[in-house]
């Protein structure tokens, strides 16, 4: 459900999933979802990608043409975050509380105890643990609505992944609600506790980084690609990947392939000598503007991180659907290329594999790419729903 362009298909296509049907309402990732899934050998991929309103009256029926009576282990998706997110809800709190997405977890719902799974997986931003809709929180309503058939947790700190603990490098955290059907003999934590956390983010104390790898950072993870002029596209039918990071071995394949949406977008002289005088003196947008006002900018936000830096040696900041407007939040560390992220950095930066190709404009792109759910996170997730559902034909 709420399937963007296959984030959270592609961590569970790594593990041997296969997929009976997507819903999303968008039409360039639907186009994205329809390609990945002919890569992956797909033949009824205009059936299976559902292009329509999840709130419809048909919907069911037109999963039904999809699945055609096959069993179904699992429902995963999530409703769109706009009306929960924290940023949102500062840019029009009142328009927020009233947008009818508040809502759309119920179709989720609605589909989920039609078709009765044994597991699901609900992602959603953390601003739906503080939501409130006309007054009132609206995770518990989300918890009674999904635990009406299933086992569900509501502890926060249970609840809560950040995906830069799975290898993605970026620090982006998330809320992962999985339900287990509540005829079935399995404890629901047991899905939290196969959700291993290999890797550690600088916000992790000591203690807790022993037996885990360090976070990937920006280096590892867009280090290799070719520089790249703003306003210039450096994708080539014939780059030799070299795949030497394990980051870089979980995406790419070494040897010569193609590199595709290697595209930076254009930038005025001003911003780009903002970019190098903060590359150059690791300063922060606010600095920038305190200790040289002559790079104030007249529109700038009361906020700091109008601009901000992806630093090589940490992980990314949270890739944001927002970066389809300006990408001025990513900026490249490189001060000889002086740009933001291009749209194979930003796929790179959410852990997107090398051959994963976004249908659509550039900000098209962008936009499916800030909207989804790393796949590499998904790949985790989908190994502890892998084991319990083996666990269940032992």
């Amino acid at each position: 459900m709420f399937a963007g362009c296959g984030g959270l298909s592609e961590g569970f296509y790594r593990m041997g999933f296969k997929a009976l049907a997507h819903v999303e309402i968008d039409h360039w990732a639907c186009e994205s979802l329809r390609a990945r899934m002919r890569h992956y050998g797909y033949k009824n991929v205009d059936e299976e990608v559902i292009e329509h309103d999840i709130t419809a009256n048909d919907i069911i029926e037109r999963i039904d043409g999809a699945v055609k009576g096959r069993e179904i282990d699992i429902i995963i998706g999530g409703p769109p975050c706009q009306a929960y997110s924290t940023a949102g809800r500062v840019r029009d709190g009142k328009k927020m509380a009233s947008d009818p997405r508040n809502y759309l977890f119920e179709s989720y719902v609605r589909i989920l105890e039609h078709y009765l799974p044994k597991f699901f997986v609900f992602e959603n931003v953390t601003g739906l643990l503080s939501a409130r809709v006309n007054g009132s929180p609206i995770l518990p309503k989300v918890l009674n609505a999904l635990g009406n058939k299933y086992k569900v947790i509501g502890n926060p700190d249970v609840l809560i992944h950040n995906t830069a603990d799975y290898g993605v490098p970026q620090l982006r955290k998330r809320v992962i609600i999985m339900g287990v059907r509540n005829d079935i003999d399995k404890d629901v934590m047991q899905l939290y506790s196969d959700v291993v956390k290999t890797h550690w983010n600088p916000e992790v104390p000591a203690i807790q980084r022993i037996g885990r790898t360090q976070f990937v950072n920006v280096r590892q993870a867009i280090g290799d690609l070719p520089p790249v002029e703003p306003g210039d596209d450096a994708s080539t039918a014939n780059f030799t990947y070299p795949c030497d990071n394990d980051f870089l071995k979980r995406i790419g394949r070494s040897g010569i392939h193609p590199l595709m949406d290697h595209i930076a977008r254009r930038h005025n002289d001003l911003d780009r000598e903002r970019f190098q005088v903060m590359i150059h003196n690791q300063w922060s947008f606010g600095r920038l503007r305190r200790e040289m006002p002559q790079y104030e900018h007249e529109h700038a936000r009361v906020f700091d991180n109008s601009y901000v830096v992806q630093w090589w040696d940490l992980p990314s900041k949270t890739i944001l659907a927002h970066i389809y407007k300006d990408g001025f939040q990513f900026i490249h560390p490189d001060e000889a290329q002086r740009r933001t992220f291009t749209v194979r950095e930003a796929a790179r930066i959410q852990s997107f594999p090398d051959d994963f190709e976004f249908k659509g404009s550039r900000g098209e792109k962008y936009k499916q790419i800030g909207n989804a759910v790393p796949p590499l996170f998904a790949e985790a997730l989908a190994k502890s729903i892998k084991k319990n559902l083996e666990d269940l034909s032992l």
